[in-house]
């Protein structure tokens, strides 16, 4: 409402309801540039959130996965001048060696060929290479005086053979009985395939992510005809016989008293209606025993399990028998392991947390505003901080790692909880920064427990690498054709994965034990076990 202040009523009462119309026109004015200006906020606040999933999502899919920055890079960020122990540059990982480690090759230099290769020598003589020069005029004897070797790799291809088993039938005329030899055992019955060939098929399939089509297509080159479908149910069947060796393995990893664990989602095809297939998201669980990095010289090992959907009731499942420490990321299904949800009391399980999830999300923040984050660069850098020191202590006993983390990460994580907090006052609270400073605030307990047991690790990182052999899979055999085969694929996962923990061929692993499983003593199915099967076979290879 306007009014002319030259030509205003003069009656009261007219004059107050212009006056009340007038500071009800100014409130509602009011209101609404409070909530545009809210909206606007929001809104802001929303594109920023989705701007920074738009670039997690395109850098997990097309960009590098390093959660690498240069020193230099975070210098630039802020004032303070970092020490040489707050370097950045190294992965955040407690299993990468220490600055002191020397590699075994120079850059640039060139490795020497394996010497357990066999050598094949082909001499090459020079054109006079007879006892006398042929020099015109000298004809002296030639001596040799040295030699020059250059030693080049060769490549012979995979060759087929067919095993024929004769069995002759001989008969005694004397008494007429006639006697033959049993048929030799075969790994699977009436399967035409050694225990080698079968070992290799799993081996291409589960450690070289090869799936069965292109085996199949692989072989057809060779000559041979072995249909995918058959080598699903040769797998099937060895994998019936490795449950129990498997079990095995998940009561050593449960004997520990400090396993990491984790999960990644696959594709699960699923029968529809009228015969038609869709598709479910399922899940691998792993879980990992791993203490070489605290002095243990127990062997390592990792179990999977596959589960149709993500509920926390698996995890629940598979740890019902264990009591310890339990490193994880923070999934809320796994709430139960530590908590009854019934009464709030305390299980056996001991919840530690990841640093590498809190500088993860940092990171994130820092690569979306493009190195422009000064906060998330600085928490990069005192996150580092804490992961040279776990470099430096990598290996030793227990009771060392303990102290040196008391007297160095203590004070070091007191001082990055208060900068935390000071940090997260002055953000939205929606924004990613917030969520990731809160992200470390909200679980801090948990977070800093690593530092009460030698035994503990900083991060989960261990239990990460083991899932990278079904990440690199996934990208080539795209789904699981049913909820057997990822139970039978968890299975091979594991002795696989076990192996490479082991420093241990599974090619020559595995023939060995497909051949001799079937008839073996289940009361000695330990003698099975990787690491002790290498004791007495020796079949070790580069870690």
């Amino acid at each position: 409402m306007r009014f002319d202040l030259g030509h205003l009523p003069r009656d009261p009462i007219l004059l107050q309801r212009m006056v009340r119309d007038a500071v009800e026109t100014i409130d509602r004015t009011t209101a609404d540039l409070t909530k545009s200006a809210a909206l606007a906020k929001l809104q802001t606040l929303r594109i920023a959130k989705l701007e920074h999933e738009v670039a997690r999502l395109r850098r997990s899919q097309f960009g590098r996965s390093s959660e690498q920055h240069a020193a230099d890079q975070l210098r630039l960020l802020f004032d303070e001048a970092m020490t040489s122990d707050t370097v950045t540059g190294a992965p955040a990982n407690d299993d990468t060696p220490g600055e002191d480690a020397v590699p075994a090759i120079r850059r640039g230099g060139r490795a020497p060929l394996p010497a357990h290769l066999p050598r094949r020598e082909i001499e090459h003589l020079p054109a006079a290479g007879g006892d006398r020069c042929d020099r015109p005029g000298c004809h002296g004897a030639q001596v040799r005086i040295g030699e020059d070797i250059t030693e080049v790799l060769d490549y012979i291809p995979a060759r087929f053979e067919v095993i024929r088993h004769i069995r002759p039938r001989l008969a005694c005329r004397a008494c007429e009985r006639i006697m033959q030899a049993p048929v030799p055992p075969l790994p699977i019955p009436k399967a035409r395939a050694t225990s080698a060939l079968l070992a290799h098929l799993l081996v291409s399939r589960f450690a070289d992510h090869l799936p069965w089509y292109r085996q199949s297509a692989i072989l057809r080159r060779a000559g041979v005809a072995i249909d995918r479908d058959l080598m699903g149910n040769w797998a099937g069947k060895i994998a019936w016989l490795m449950v129990p060796l498997v079990d095995r393995m998940m009561a050593h990893v449960l004997a520990a008293g400090k396993i990491h664990g984790d999960d990644t989602p696959v594709t699960l095809l699923t029968p529809g209606a009228a015969g038609e297939a869709g598709t479910r998201t399922a899940h691998f669980w792993v879980y990992l025993r791993d203490d070489r990095s605290s002095g243990d010289g127990a062997p390592p090992a990792v179990v999977y399990r596959f589960s149709a959907d993500r509920r926390g009731a698996h995890p629940a499942e598979h740890l019902q028998d264990y009591a310890g420490y339990f490193q994880a990321d923070a999934f809320a299904g796994y709430n139960a392991l530590y908590r009854d949800r019934a009464t709030g009391a305390a299980r056996g399980i001991v919840e530690v947390g990841c640093w590498s999830h809190v500088r993860r999300k940092f990171n994130d923040v820092l690569v979306t505003s493009k190195g422009r984050s000064a906060i998330a660069a600085e928490a990069i850098t005192r996150i580092g901080a804490l992961f040279a020191i776990e470099r430096r202590i990598k290996g030793s006993p227990p009771d060392v790692r303990r102290t040196l983390r008391q007297t160095e990460a203590i004070p070091r994580l007191a001082a990055l909880r208060l900068w935390l907090e000071v940090q997260s006052r002055g953000l939205a609270p929606k924004s990613d920064l917030a969520l990731a400073c809160n992200y470390a605030l909200s679980r801090w307990a948990v977070m800093v427990r690593y530092c009460d047991d030698g035994r503990l690790e900083i991060s989960n990182n261990l239990v990460e690498n083991a899932l990278r052999g079904v990440s690199l899979g996934r990208k080539n055999w795209l789904f699981v054709g049913s909820a057997k085969g990822g139970e039978d694929a968890a299975i091979f996962y594991s002795l696989v994965e076990t192996c490479r923990l082991n420093g241990i061929d599974p090619q020559a692993w595995l023939t060995d034990i497909i051949e001799r499983i079937g008839e073996h003593p289940i009361n000695r199915i330990d003698e099975l076990l990787p690491w002790v099967w290498a004791k007495t076979h020796g079949h070790k290879i580069a870690a």
